[in-house]
């Protein structure tokens, strides 16, 4: 009876390449074992049948950026509990095949209230990282606020310009209404609470609030608890 032998090993010699092309392969999911995809070259094969996709392409396998819509009550840094293959949209139109490699080691980014909706981003590429870390003060959010309480000629006013919060002045933002109950926020350097603070201040109460936008990148129609790929071409 033959021993287990290596994944990367049978690829290697079902393909001619070698073990390291082998390996790239199977890593960027090309390989099933028993109609399975596998992506650890190291798995050992004991009589499984395997299968390499005719469309297999060498290709280098770049780390994945998470879109996720995180729901209410969930603290911003347990988001990447969602990061699971169910959650995944089935509207996803970015174009990156999926890889289980792209849920491991994801960083949450962006911190957002616990009590809001909307956008989050999960990431395991340094460069989105330092993008949205290093810059973080100066890249724009987009917030809608549901509120209650009394509104005046001097709402928005008092909304844009907040006075001081945590210590520190804080700078103007554009504040508008979408509708009687709901306003717009685009705000920059954001603090966990100072929204509610904004709104406290003008006399009004946060009912609901979802992050819409960050920087360039929408939430649009991503449905709570679901989460896309960013496009490989999109930036913040």
């Amino acid at each position: 009876m033959s021993p287990p032998v290596r994944l990367a090993r049978i690829v290697a010699e079902m393909t001619g390449c070698s073990r390291a092309e082998a390996e790239q392969y199977i890593q960027g999911g090309w390989v099933r074992v028993d109609g399975q995809t596998e992506e650890l070259p190291q798995r050992l094969i004991d009589g499984e049948r395997v299968d390499i996709d005719p469309q297999a392409q060498l290709e280098a396998i770049e780390p994945a950026t998470l879109l996720l819509h995180k729901p209410e009550g969930t603290a911003w840094q347990d988001a990447v509990a969602l990061a699971v293959p169910a959650n995944h949209t089935a509207d996803d139109a970015s174009g990156v095949r999926p890889l289980k490699r792209h849920l491991q080691r994801l960083t949450p980014l962006m911190p957002l209230d616990a009590e809001a909706s909307g956008l989050m981003v999960l990431s395991q590429d340094g460069r989105v990282l330092r993008r949205l870390g290093e810059d973080y003060a100066h890249i724009e959010q987009e917030f809608v606020v549901e509120v209650s309480g009394a509104t005046g000629p001097y709402t928005l006013g008092r909304l844009s310009h907040g006075g001081t919060y945590q210590g520190r002045e804080l700078a103007p933002c554009k504040v508008s209404w979408q509708n009687e109950v709901r306003l717009r926020f685009a705000i920059k350097n954001v603090q966990p609470g100072e929204l509610q603070y904004r709104c406290q201040q003008a006399g009004l109460a946060v009912v609901a609030m979802r992050r819409l936008r960050i920087g360039r990148v929408p939430l649009s129609r991503l449905p709570v608890g679901q989460w896309r790929y960013l496009p490989v071409e999109a930036r913040f």
